[in-house]
């Protein structure tokens, strides 16, 4: 048996349940890397990463470098003699870092590696329409989420779930998958296999304003899968025309109703209860929404107070 003595590297709340599987679980962490307080809000206060909040709390030893290569930092990591790195929603880390502990450094990502290396696999994998994903756990190398694998949990994505409930599921699958991957570099069982490569792997690109949009000459199923995608974060958007009005306005759920019709697409059809638009073999059916400088609001209550013109659409 390896006496691990663990450097745990994350930033963002997904991070912070693994963190925190591990402390709870006895596992012996030397010292918590996280990104460098950000200012945030109308008074540009200091907002502390919510895996620095939870370090602070159980009193855990935090490093926030705002240069991975510093030799400063280096120096500092170097001394706290870990012999292990885990590695969950961090960034990009150079070799002298990686390769520093002895037994290497291994990241959890949330896919089913080789699919969805990159930024935002979780999004990515409900966009595309996919009915499962997972985590993966894997030791870095030099490139991006290429490294050697070690475990992989599958889980199946439902018709209706969208990234936010995604996200939690992994979250906890990610956390028993990082303590297995670490029981196994304890007792020396670990055994990894290469990552295929083929010119069928999907790709997690970067979320950008363009890959948010919607796009109403798309299929249904694909309309639909977008919103799912990028609900609550960061939203799947379009503009939409009514009367004078044109306005960039942010869908966080829909329901799609299957139908032959003749309305041309992006037409909306509003009653006292329900806002549809017109798409491709049916309607995307509107139940959350955001207009610019209001809160997101069922489609009941926008509907008590704004009104749609008879030609208005969805660009």
């Amino acid at each position: 048996m390896k006496d691990l003595k663990i450097v745990f590297m994350g930033t963002p709340d997904f991070a912070v349940t693994i963190l925190k599987t591990l402390v709870e679980n006895k596992r012996n962490i030397v010292g918590v890397i996280t990104a460098p307080n950000k200012p945030a809000g109308r008074g540009r206060k200091l907002n502390e990463s919510a895996v620095k909040q939870y370090a602070k709390s159980v009193g855990l030893n935090i490093l926030q470098p705002t240069n991975l290569k510093n030799e400063a930092f280096l120096e500092e990591l170097k001394a706290l003699n870990a012999n292990l790195q885990i590695v969950v929603a961090f960034r990009m880390l150079p070799k002298a870092v990686w390769q520093m502990p002895e037994h290497g450094t291994f990241n959890l990502h949330a896919s089913l590696l080789p699919n969805y290396r990159g930024a935002a696999p979780i999004n990515w994998a409900i966009i595309n329409g996919d009915t499962k994903t997972g985590v993966s756990t894997f030791f870095i190398d030099e490139k991006i989420d290429t490294g050697a694998m070690i475990l992989q949990e599958e889980i199946e994505i439902e018709a209706e779930e969208n990234v936010g409930s995604l996200h939690d599921k992994l979250m906890y699958l990610g956390s028993d998958l990082v303590l297995k991957t670490a029981d196994l570099i304890e007792k020396g069982d670990v055994k990894t296999v290469p990552q295929a490569e083929n010119a069928d792997i999907k790709t997690a690109y970067k979320l950008n304003k363009d890959n948010c949009k919607i796009d109403w000459t798309a299929s249904i199923n694909d309309i639909h899968n977008k919103i799912r995608g990028l609900s609550p974060y960061p939203a799947a958007w379009c503009t939409l025309i009514n009367g004078e009005d044109t306005l960039d306005i942010k869908i966080y759920s829909a329901k799609k109703e299957i139908i032959s019709h003749n309305d041309s697409v992006g037409s909306i059809l509003s009653t006292k209860k329900e806002l549809k638009v017109a798409v491709s073999k049916g309607y995307i059916i509107i139940d959350d929404i955001k207009l610019p400088g209001k809160r997101t609001m069922d489609v009941k209550s926008l509907l008590n107070g704004y009104q749609f013109e008879n030609n208005s659409k969805m660009l």
